[in-house]
């Protein structure tokens, strides 16, 4: 068994790193691409070479290694620069984006501005429509598959916001009336 694993260790590399990178695929964030990646390579180069020494298979996987994970950490592939890291559904909530796709109660897509590798998503609303190309906040992750959103300009003013204007406008009549009656007031000369 072990001569046969041996005979064909190139091979085995191989399967074993393109079998890792779409496991990577599947489930992004696990970092199996680098080992994938390192792997993937020094079967290729034993396959195409004819070399089968365990030793130097072990070489070229370390080789391939460390270039896979400079060229992993360099180009950031999972979003911006010092975050390399995936995140789960949770992080969505409060998220901002656009209206790719009318979004309606049954159907739509968004685009978010930090949705991650494909910040593409389907949306739905709790009630209304939000067209293309409106601004939109994630109210419910729902799990990363079916995000809830409401168009931004609904929510840009909630019920305490309303009170506030309500007070804001009683409070300039008030001052409003006070100036009226002053300049009506004769002046009192002494």
């Amino acid at each position: 068994m072990l001569e046969l694993f041996l005979e064909n260790a190139p091979l085995a590399l191989l399967t074993v790193g393109l079998v890792l990178m779409v496991l990577e695929a599947i489930s992004p964030g696990a970092h199996l691409v680098v080992i994938g990646v390192a792997l993937v390579a020094a079967g290729l180069i034993g396959t195409v070479f004819g070399i089968g020494a365990p030793l130097v298979l072990a070489v070229l996987t370390l080789v391939f290694g460390v270039a896979a994970t400079y060229v992993y950490r360099e180009f950031d592939f999972y979003g911006g620069k010092g975050t390399a890291q995936t995140t789960d559904s949770t992080s969505l909530a409060g998220a901002t984006g656009y209206v790719t796709e009318t979004v309606t109660s049954r159907s739509g897509e968004v685009k978010l501005e930090k949705g991650g590798f494909s910040p593409y998503y389907s949306a739905r609303t709790t009630d209304g429509t939000i067209e293309e190309g409106e601004e939109i906040i994630v109210l419910d992750p729902g799990g990363g598959n079916v995000l809830t959103v409401e168009s931004m300009e609904a929510i840009s003013q909630d019920e305490i916001d309303r009170a506030l204007a309500r007070e804001a406008a009683k409070q300039r009549e008030t001052e409003s009336q006070t100036e009226d009656e002053s300049l009506r007031e004769p002046e009192k000369s002494s």
